[in-house]
């Protein structure tokens, strides 16, 4: 007891305390009861929608070259921890996008776990509507989606699935992040899983590729960069603060501020 009381006199200790109560496990508690009183009566999994929600572009009428990248809430009650990310490219002159992501459910059935395939570019994911987080079109853009071919062949986790620390879906997206540094991708604070290390480092550039990060394989860990700003990681949750596009990020809420202006056309 006496060791006790001498560590809480410790203003370290106490301002340590109080950034975890205030910055994560607070914002989390009020993410968790939104989520729960807005999915009142989920219905099951083949009864959830996953048709377009028509923010892609026609692949009918648009020639051109599109990437476009999406985060939706996980399904069930992780939904109320963290989302799932995927890309979705359209070569020029192609028919139809091409989607890039990892699924759990794949491994889990003896599958690899990353999923290269033709598909709803902006489809809802079981039932919750996909955010934009960046959408690039026209001159350049073939060779980016050449890229990010390349790179998925190149995941180091393809028959490895973990909701959580990772490797997870936004563990491969972050990795093509960075594999690809032309997308700028800034992945939301609710995308558990990107901070988890896929170099075999524990020092790592971040997915937007404009700064670095610090991460004990996704459990803990810090991120300073122009694109994403000052972000602590801490068992998968993210508390962070974007200085160039002001907002707060919060575990559970997410992005809180100005919001993040992530096209290109």
């Amino acid at each position: 007891m006496r060791l006790l009381r001498k560590l809480w006199r410790s203003r370290a200790l106490r301002w340590g305390a109080t950034l975890f109560f205030a910055g994560f496990l607070v914002p989390q508690a009020f993410g968790l009861a939104a989520f729960y009183v807005g999915k009142a009566g989920a219905m099951n999994w083949w009864e959830a929608r996953r048709d377009s929600t028509n923010q892609s572009p026609d692949p009918a009428t648009t020639p051109e070259a599109v990437i476009e990248v999406y985060a939706a809430r996980a399904f069930k009650w992780r939904g109320a921890f963290g989302v799932h990310t995927w890309i979705a490219a359209k070569p020029s002159h192609a028919e139809r996008y091409i989607r890039y992501e990892v699924i759990g459910w794949r491994h889990y059935r003896g599958l690899s776990a990353l999923a290269v395939h033709n598909g709803v570019p902006d489809g809802y994911w079981f039932g919750n509507r996909p955010q934009k987080l960046k959408s690039l079109r026209g001159e350049g853009v073939d060779a980016i989606i050449e890229k990010i071919a390349a790179a998925a062949e190149r995941y180091p986790y393809p028959n490895s699935y973990r909701v959580w620390p990772g490797p997870n879906s936004n563990t491969f997206t972050a990795f093509v992040g960075r594999e690809v540094p032309e997308l700028g991708l800034d992945l939301p604070p609710l995308a558990i899983g990107k901070d988890f290390p896929t170099n075999g480092s524990i020092i790592d550039r971040v997915p937007s590729g404009s700064g670095y990060q610090l991460s004990l394989y996704g459990l803990a860990g810090i991120l300073l960069a122009k694109e994403e700003g000052l972000e602590l990681n801490l068992l998968g949750l993210t508390f962070g603060i974007d200085a160039f596009t002001p907002a707060l990020k919060l575990p559970g809420i997410g992005r809180i501020g100005f919001p993040q202006d992530g096209t290109s056309d």
